[in-house]
């Protein structure tokens, strides 16, 4: 069975065919997942996610594309949502006896060392952005330190959203070079 082909079966709800793509992506998906979150019960999770939401979603997939990339983009918007949700949440142990009212919270502040190594880095990576053309510099800005959606980010500059993601996509790949010789 070829690729195209067991989409189209997919579609009509063919398990085999959900099998084969199953069969023929999972590496690919698990072994990006895996370099993201360098933890292989967390690249798994994600993987299974990611087919998940993607044989649900069969339909809307546009055959003008690479599969593959479908693929992936699904799996990086599932770690990133789930990077939020993390984000988002308190950490704290249950109590200790039934009768406490107090919760222990754990400290996960950084150390001194660690803030000074952020700064360090931090301040690296903007000296590297301002390194960027201006509008390349400000798609960065309103995604990665403003932790605007690309439809926020669409609206804001009066842009379509295919413009903001190539253009997000070319910032981040030229960042990367200018890192890359530093």
């Amino acid at each position: 069975m070829e690729v195209r082909e067991a989409i189209e079966n997919a579609k009509e709800n063919d398990q085999i065919a959900f099998n084969f793509l199953l069969d023929t992506y999972w590496n690919m998906v698990y072994g990006f997942q895996l370099k993201r979150t360098q933890n292989e019960n967390d690249a798994e999770d994600i993987t299974i996610q990611t087919f998940s939401k993607a044989f649900d979603k069969i339909h809307s997939y546009n055959d003008k594309y690479e599969f593959s990339t479908w693929l992936i983009t699904i799996s990086k918007n599932i770690h990133i949502d789930l990077l939020r949700k993390q984000k988002s949440t308190i950490s704290h142990s249950s109590p200790t006896d039934e009768d406490s009212e107090y919760y222990s919270v754990i400290d996960e502040s950084p150390s001194p060392e660690d803030k000074l190594i952020k700064k360090q880095n931090l301040d690296k990576l903007l000296r590297d952005i301002k390194k960027l053309k201006p509008h390349y510099q400000e798609v960065i800005n309103l995604r990665y330190f403003q932790e605007m959606t690309y439809k926020e980010i669409s609206e804001k500059l009066d842009e379509p959203i295919n413009n903001v993601k190539v253009k997000l996509l070319r910032a981040k790949k030229l960042l990367s070079e200018i890192i890359k010789e530093t």
